[in-house]
């Protein structure tokens, strides 16, 4: 946060806790609301998420706040190491690469806390109880230094002109040597090295440049909060708090990373994204419609509280160029909220130490039981594997993966290259809550009745809206990526065919989509530019209420050009309540043949005491509104000659008869059983009849191999 506070400025560092906070506050009344809505049992946000959009949006979600929270708990445990490494235990970094120490520390305790986690989620819960103690704990020391400090208590740092330099280099014998004697340290770091270049020395030697030593805390009273109102971003490699390039061969402390209010927002967001600890871990709550909106609303406006001060103090007692030095290097390695508090540093460093591995341990308890709960519901088919539970009812298998996954983001080592990757994943979640609550209060599904009464969807869509500009203001690129990883995801279920329903929002906006649409179909009829073959395909069914000549399915959707409308529908004769079971059974089998012939279409089958009353009935009355049909598709009577029941072209002349009356189109294609199959090609010549009849207006018959294709 001081870090944050220097580069970006006491106001700008203000906007950007207010932006992260009420996103989540506005995602916290819109999780709220889902939540008590019913019973929410193991799996948290992505349960809620995927009973209020379908299984397509809820496993895509899902996975992606599944590798968030795995990918956290590895930015918690590099910060847990870090602090160890940097100002605990210094001499454990052996490798000189500090990173490369962040790598294998990081891995023994991603270990140890992935063991604690299989002992059982009540051991956690103790150990959670023991890292809250250590966070209020260090936020009053943190608060009561503040007001403590002035000049007398404050450690003091070397600034040479406008650069920080390093503890280290200005140190001789022990003793600081803050000045410009040419025996001093400062003079040989710029003036003798041979790796410095004139302009080094000239620097040094310009009488404006004043070697001088700073109060690094000077309080309140100093009224150094002016000089900390504006940014101060600095490019990588350069001296921090300038535009000069940096070395820091001369102790010059330099900018790692170039930051700007968008970097400093992708990197801080992390810091407020533990709102769902309490959701994941749904299915341990004893009463989760009532512990979720109260323990997460609380939680976010006690940290909102905390951070806004924060910002306002740090920027009021600090010095600007001591805040921009990340590591603390000029304070000798230490840590400076540490050196801020009250009565010893500490109290800061093992406190954050122990806060730090807290949320690990949550983000490593949590994430296993989310990816558990995604395994058990089945939309990912190979993800089922993870959905087994040990003798304790440990997702041990799910612990495992994320273990790996986790140890993944421990390898890379930097905080700042982890964070945005979970910033982004955390968002996309956040989004989803908050569409999900606004979908459903729109919609005003019948199912919708949350206990939680301080929601509107307005919040809801102001939430959705905050979190795709801070996905696209932290990294662009970061947020096409995990749009892409989302969107691979929801056409994987989609194409597996998700078999779960929820009676999810979706729907429901579908259906109020189609009423629409088909209200304003009602309006008028179709205009001759708008004009498609609408058809009504009459399948004839054989004694197996099979299909008896599926081709036709095939010819339709030729004719349709994949646009356009299908009906196909049959009619069987008989009583309703005695062959209701067979009719089940024909809708089945129509339901078939359009899948397997990949035709966008509906289905439907009629009993009939007579099969060309029934015909009669669906020519009139088939479709909705005016998505109806304009083109009837009806079989050839083959054998109608040698037939001696007159029944068998007494029905097709029936339904001939019918179309006329209705001022329909209608094809009758022969010999269909000759129709090609899917993606083959054929050559030749289409033979078409024109007949014309005294008593009718026209019969088009296509005689032959039809493959036409009409628009």
């Amino acid at each position: 946060m001081t870090w944050i506070v220097g580069m970006a400025g006491a106001l700008e560092s203000f906007g950007i806790v207010i932006i992260c906070c009420s996103a989540t506050m506005l995602t916290a009344f819109s999780m709220s609301a889902i939540a008590t809505n019913g019973v929410v049992p193991a799996g948290g946000s992505y349960f809620m998420i995927s009973r209020a959009l379908g299984p397509e949006f809820g496993g895509a979600v899902g996975v992606l706040f599944y590798l968030g929270t795995s990918v956290a708990s590895s930015m918690y445990i590099i910060g847990a190491v870090e602090i160890l490494v940097k100002y605990m235990a210094p001499q454990l970094d052996l490798f000189g690469d500090v990173f490369h120490s962040y790598r294998i520390y990081g891995t023994g305790v991603m270990i140890v806390l992935a063991f604690v986690v299989f002992i059982g989620v009540a051991f956690v819960s103790k150990f959670a109880a023991l890292s809250l103690a250590c966070v209020i704990i260090s936020i009053l020391c943190i608060y009561i230094g503040i007001f403590v400090a002035n000049p007398d208590r404050s450690v003091e740092v070397c600034m040479l002109g406008d650069r920080l330099l390093t503890q280290d280099s200005v140190m001789l014998n022990g003793t600081m040597m803050c000045t410009k004697d040419v025996m001093g340290p400062i003079f040989h770091h710029y003036c003798v090295d041979q790796s410095n270049t004139s302009e080094a020395c000239d620097y040094f030697n310009n009488p404006n440049t004043e070697a001088r030593l700073v109060k690094a805390i000077p309080g309140m009273p100093s009224g150094i909060f002016s000089h900390n109102l504006f940014n101060r971003y600095t490019e990588v490699n350069k001296a921090i708090g300038t535009d000069s390039d940096g070395d820091e061969a001369r102790g010059e402390i330099v900018a790692e990373i170039t930051t700007s209010f968008m970097v400093l927002l992708a990197i801080y967001f992390p810091s407020v994204t533990g709102i769902m600890a309490g959701s994941n871990r749904s299915g341990d709550l004893a009463d989760a419609q009532k512990s979720i909106p109260m323990g997460t609303i609380c939680a976010i406006a006690t940290t909102s509280i905390v951070y806004l001060t924060s910002v306002l103090f740090f920027a009021g007692c600090i010095e600007g160029d001591v805040m921009r030095d990340k590591y603390g290097q000029s304070i000798g390695g230490s840590l400076l909220i540490g050196k801020l508090a009250w009565p010893h540093e500490w109290v800061i460093v093992i406190g954050s130490f122990l806060s730090t591995l807290g949320a690990g341990l949550q983000s490593l308890t949590g994430a296993p039981r989310l990816m558990q709960a995604i395994a058990k519901d089945g939309v990912i088919p190979f993800l089922r594997v993870f959905s087994v539970t040990s003798k304790k009812g440990e997702p041990v298998r799910a612990l495992l993966m994320t273990c790996f996954i986790s140890e993944l983001g421990i390898l890379v080592g930097n905080l700042d290259y982890v964070a945005p990757i979970i910033t982004m994943f955390f968002l996309m979640c956040y989004g989803f809550v908050n569409m999900a609550c606004a979908l459903q209060t729109l919609l005003q599904t019948p199912n919708w009745r949350p206990r939680f009464r301080f929601y509107h969807w307005t919040l809801s869509l102001l939430g959705l809206s905050l979190c795709v500009v801070m996905m696209f203001i932290s990294s662009w690129y970061y947020a096409l990526t995990a749009m892409a990883i989302a969107f691979v995801i929801y056409r994987y279920i989609e194409y597996k065919g998700a078999e779960q329903e929820w009676g999810d929002g979706i729907r429901g906006l579908a259906m109020s989509a189609a009423r629409y649409s088909l209200l304003r179909l009602q309006s008028g009829p179709p205009h001759t530019k708008n004009w498609r073959p609408q058809l009504l395909l009459l399948m004839k069914l054989d004694d197996k209420l099979q299909p008896k000549y599926p081709k036709m399915v095939l010819f339709a959707s030729q004719l349709k050009a994949g646009k356009g409308l299908v009906l196909v529908n049959s009619v069987l004769e008989g009583e309703f309540k005695d062959r209701y079971p067979d009719a089940q059974a024909a809708r089945q089998s129509l339901i078939n043949i359009i899948k397997d012939c990949g035709v966008k279409g509906f289905w439907d089958v009629i009993i009939s005491k007579n099969v060309s009353e029934g015909l009669c009935q669906l020519i009139q009355s088939a479709g909705l509104g005016g998505l109806k049909h304009n083109t009837v598709v009806l079989g050839w009577p083959y054998g109608w000659r040698h037939d001696a029941n007159t029944k068998s072209f007494k029905t097709f002349l029936d339904t001939v008869r019918n179309v006329e009356a209705a001022k329909m189109a209608l094809l009758v294609p022969k010999g269909i059983n000759q129709f090609p199959d899917q993606g083959v090609k054929v050559r030749g010549t289409i033979d078409v009849w024109w007949i014309v009849h005294i008593l009718y207006p026209i019969l088009v018959l296509l005689y032959g191999v039809v493959c036409c294709q009409v628009m």
